[in-house]
C-alpha cells in the first residue's frame, strides 16, 4: 500500500454496512438545529455567490449569536453537487466546526443558494475560481485567523485541484480535508450510469436539468439544445456533453472530464491535505487510487471498506451519528494544536 493510504478507523454498526443504506441514511436522520447569516458576495465577473455562516453552536434550543474575535479559526465549506446548507453533511460538519470555537461558512456554488445565479453559466468540478476567490476575501478579512478548507463530493474534487494548482503557499490555509471525492469524472460517470447506482445519477440530473430549462424559460442560452432535448438527456455523460461542456469552454464531456479531475494532481500538492474515501461508493469505482500517480507526501488517504458515498454513519453513545463530524473535529484540533505549538515556538526563537 503507497505510503500516503492508510485503513480508516470508520466501523459502520451491524445492519448498516451497506453501501446504500449508509449513503441514504443520513437524509433520514433528525437534522442539526442550526442558525445562519446569509451574504452577498459578487464576483469578479458580475455573478455572485451566498455565503452562509453559522452563527451558533447548535447545541442550545435558543438560537443565540456566537461571538468571535476576529482571530478565530475559520472553517470554510464547499458542498456536493446540486448540495447547499440543508445537505445533512453541510449541517454536521458545520456544526462540529461551531462547536470547537470556528468560525464556520459554506460557500454556495453559483445557483445553489437561495436565488439563481446572474448569468448563463453555472459550476462544475473543476471550476476553482470561485472557491479561490472566496479564500481570497476570507484572507483579507481575517489575516491572522487560522483557515481550513473542506470539500464534499464535487467540492471536494474542486478543492483538491485548487490546492494542487496553487502550491503550498498559493492559499491563506492550514490544511485541506476532501470527504468522498470523485477524483476520475469519467469513471464516476461510467458507475452512476449503472445498475442501482442510476437511481442517484437520475436524482441529480433532475434538479440539474430544472434549473437549465428555467434559464432557457427566461432567454437563450449558449448551448445547442432546446428544452424539449434537455428533458432527454438521461446520463451525465449526455449532460455534460450538451449543457456543461458548452457553458463553461469545453469542447465535449471527454474534454471536461480529462482537465477537471483532480486525480491525476495529487502528487502536486504541498498542502496537507487529508481525503477520507470509502471503497464501496457508490458514485466510483472501487480501484479509484491505483489509477493515479503515487500521491505527494503532504496527502494522507483514509481508505475504509464500508462507508457508501458521504455516509459514514456510526453507531455511537446509543444512537446513530456522524463518524465524518467526530473525524473532522480531531483534524480540526490537531491542526490547531499545531498552530499554537508553531506560534509558541515562534514568539521563543523572536526573543532569544
Amino acid at each position: 500500500m503507497p505510503h500516503s493510504i492508510f485503513t480508516s478507523e470508520f466501523r459502520p454498526a451491524l445492519g448498516l454496512r451497506n453501501r446504500h443504506v449508509q449513503t441514504l441514511l443520513p437524509r433520514l436522520l433528525p437534522r442539526a438545529p442550526l442558525s445562519r447569516r446569509t451574504e452577498i458576495l459578487n464576483l469578479p465577473d458580475g455573478d455572485f455567490v451566498e455565503l452562509s455562516w453559522v452563527t451558533s453552536d447548535g447545541n442550545s434550543r435558543r438560537e443565540r449569536e456566537v461571538e468571535l474575535s476576529d482571530d478565530a479559526p475559520l472553517f470554510v465549506l464547499f458542498h456536493g453537487l446540486e448540495g447547499n446548507l440543508e445537505s445533512p453533511y453541510a449541517r454536521d460538519l458545520l456544526n462540529a466546526a461551531a462547536r470547537l470555537g470556528w468560525r464556520p461558512v459554506l460557500m454556495h456554488f453559483r445557483g445553489c443558494g437561495q436565488s439563481p445565479n446572474r448569468l448563463p453559466r453555472a459550476y462544475h468540478s473543476g471550476d476553482t475560481a470561485d472557491a479561490y476567490w472566496v479564500l481570497g476575501e476570507m484572507g483579507r478579512r481575517y489575516p491572522h485567523a487560522l483557515k481550513v478548507a473542506c470539500g464534499v463530493s464535487l467540492g471536494a474534487n474542486m478543492l483538491l485541484k485548487l490546492v494542487a494548482e496553487q502550491g503550498g503557499d498559493g492559499l491563506d490555509l492550514a490544511g485541506a480535508i476532501a470527504i468522498s471525492a470523485p477524483l476520475d469524472l469519467a469513471a464516476s460517470s461510467d458507475v452512476l450510469n449503472q445498475g442501482s447506482s442510476r437511481l442517484y445519477q437520475r436524482h441529480l440530473l433532475k434538479s440539474m436539468k430544472a434549473k437549465v430549462a428555467a434559464k432557457l424559460a427566461n432567454g437563450p442560452l449558449p448551448i445547442s439544445i432546446g428544452a424539449h432535448q434537455l428533458t432527454q438527456l438521461n446520463s451525465f455523460w449526455a449532460y455534460d456533453n450538451e449543457v456543461t461542456a458548452p457553458l463553461h469552454g469545453f469542447s465535449s464531456a471527454s474534454d471536461y472530464y480529462s482537465r477537471a479531475s483532480a486525480g491525476r494532481l495529487l502528487r502536486d500538492i504541498e498542502l496537507p491535505t487529508l481525503i477520507l474515501q470509502s471503497l464501496d461508493d457508490p458514485f466510483m469505482p472501487r480501484d479509484l487510487f491505483s489509477r493515479f500517480p503515487q500521491p505527494s507526501e503532504a496527502v494522507r488517504i483514509e481508505l475504509s471498506e464500508r462507508g457508501g458515498h458521504v455516509g459514514f454513519i456510526e453507531w455511537r453513545r446509543g444512537r446513530l451519528s456522524s463518524w465524518l463530524a467526530r473525524r473532522i473535529t480531531r483534524q480540526l484540533t490537531d491542526w490547531s494544536a499545531l498552530s499554537h505549538s508553531r506560534q509558541r515556538h515562534s514568539v521563543q526563537q523572536e526573543t532569544l
